[in-house]
């Protein structure tokens, strides 16, 4: 039980990252699409760092658990 608790801990510390640069990779869009002139280059790598990072929480939160 121990290990697990670990691993959960582990699980949510990964967690809480991943959706700390969601929010960070949101607000530069967010700024990137305010510009008077905006970059369309970035906005489109920033949407992409952002559906990166969201898939990779969905898998995270979405995945089975081990038991063992």
């Amino acid at each position: 039980k121990a290990m697990l608790f670990e691993e959960e801990r582990n699980m949510s510390g990964r967690l809480f990252r991943l959706m700390l640069v969601h929010q960070r990779a949101d607000e530069a869009l967010r700024r990137a699409e305010k510009r008077r002139i905006p970059d369309w280059i970035e906005i489109k790598r920033l949407k992409k760092a952002k559906l990166r990072v969201k898939d990779l929480i969905a898998r995270l939160t979405l995945s089975p658990r081990r038991i063992g």
